[in-house]
């Protein structure tokens, strides 16, 4: 039987995934990945290591330059952009680094698509052009100082005051008070997406940061995404118009469903994080000579690299097929939580076994192995813990509620 010649094995993309681009996937995945070449790669183990981020604001116009803030959203001077695309882009990014990506996905997948979803039209002119430029940062504001994963117990307070007392009254300031923490961005956002418990339930409030009674100290002395910014949101008699709230996505549902489109982009994110690490495993394991050779001769060190080009791929092609599923508009939040499950736990092992065939040197920052590694551990938490997915997952598999 004749037949035309197999195209060759592609280490760096053994299934043939590249297969099922397209060539306007291709180049947004191009465009992302020379960006994060020219202006992180070079600076991001500097950045790590002082634990700033002093050109986060040039970086940020960079990005809107790009089209790769608010990506995925339509209008208001967004990309339009299909998710698979969008999730190459979180791919690109988290490969340079998990904070530039991180940056990324606070502003589009929080706190713009918070806005784009559920804000008025004002609040969508005012702000998403900007946001998408670039030219303002945005941050989320849900986490508290004792308010992690179980968000419903926020004690982040909104109260009218001057006329109205419910959400369909339309008069009246709204006074916020309280604190939101391990907020990224905060200390350089313009704008914040807060949301807060208020007399008929949870809120969400488009808040300008040179409000008043708002203020961001920024969260030093970190171990993990030290090439980000992180803060506390300070809320003090935080005083805003009656049309800063959210028209809609009243209660948990509004929050909830602004992580899940940000989980999504930590699905593609965190393989990225784990390519960097294994192309350096790879990449070493074929120059780095011990008795006589090179340790990827070794059976011992084939296998780690085999076992790692296997879950880095398969988590790769899971991540391609929810964004199909999210273009297609049938992805379900379960679906999201098996994705973040699986490829952030998978990331972390692989960034541990690429540090093994680096040896000591893998625990430098002349290699992105540990820098990476540490950074997953923070990527493991946001966005929902390993419990919550899993609770999430086996709730959907039993019908039967074990969160409480």
């Amino acid at each position: 039987m004749s037949g035309s010649a197999l195209p060759p094995f592609d280490p760096y993309d053994p299934l043939g995934i590249d297969d099922l681009l397209s060539d306007e996937d291709r180049a947004v995945r191009e465009t992302v990945r020379n960006w994060a070449a020219d202006r992180v790669l070079p600076y991001v183990a500097g950045w790590y290591e002082s634990g700033e981020l002093p050109v986060i604001r040039e970086l940020a116009r960079e990005l809107g330059a790009i089209g790769a803030l608010g990506m995925s959203l339509t209008g208001y001077g967004c990309a339009g952009a299909s998710n698979v695309q969008y999730g190459l882009a979180c791919l690109e990014l988290e490969a340079a680094d998990s904070g530039i990506r991180s940056l990324v996905s606070v502003q589009g997948s929080l706190a713009m698509y918070a806005i784009h979803r559920f804000g008025s039209e004002e609040q969508r002119q005012e702000w998403l052009p900007r946001m998408a430029s670039g030219e303002v940062i945005g941050c989320f504001g849900l986490t508290e100082p004792d308010v992690g994963s179980d968000p419903a117990g926020m004690r982040t307070y909104a109260k009218r005051d001057g006329g109205g007392t419910s959400r369909t009254e339309s008069g009246g300031d709204w006074v916020l008070n309280g604190r939101k923490m391990w907020i990224t961005n905060g200390s350089v956002a313009g704008v914040a997406v807060v949301w807060a418990r208020t007399d008929d339930g949870i809120r969400g409030f488009v808040v300008p940061t040179d409000a008043p009674g708002f203020s961001a100290p920024e969260i030093k002395h970190k171990w993990s995404l030290r090439a980000s910014v992180t803060s506390e949101l300070v809320l003090d008699d935080v005083r805003l118009p009656a049309g800063a709230v959210l028209p809609e996505g009243a209660g948990l549902k509004g929050p909830l469903s602004c992580l899940s489109h940000a989980r999504y982009g930590i699905v593609w994110g965190a393989m990225g994080a784990a390519r960097s690490s294994f192309e350096s495993a790879l990449e070493y394991s074929k120059t780095r000579e011990q008795f006589g050779r090179p340790i990827g001769g070794f059976q011992l060190t084939q296998a780690k690299l085999a076992d790692m080009a296997v879950e880095l791929h398969k988590g790769i092609l899971l991540a391609h097929h929810l964004g199909q599923r999210m273009d297609a508009g049938r992805l379900r939040p379960e679906q999201v939580s098996f994705g973040k499950l699986n490829n952030v736990r998978e990331a972390i092992e692989i960034c541990r076994t690429s540090r093994t065939i680096l040896g000591a040197n893998g625990i430098s920052l002349e290699y992105p192995v540990m820098r990476h590694a540490t950074n997953l551990e923070s990527v493991l938490t946001y966005e929902g813990t390993v419990e919550m997915h899993q609770l999430v997952l086996g709730k959907a598999l039993t019908g039967l509620d074990a969160f409480r």
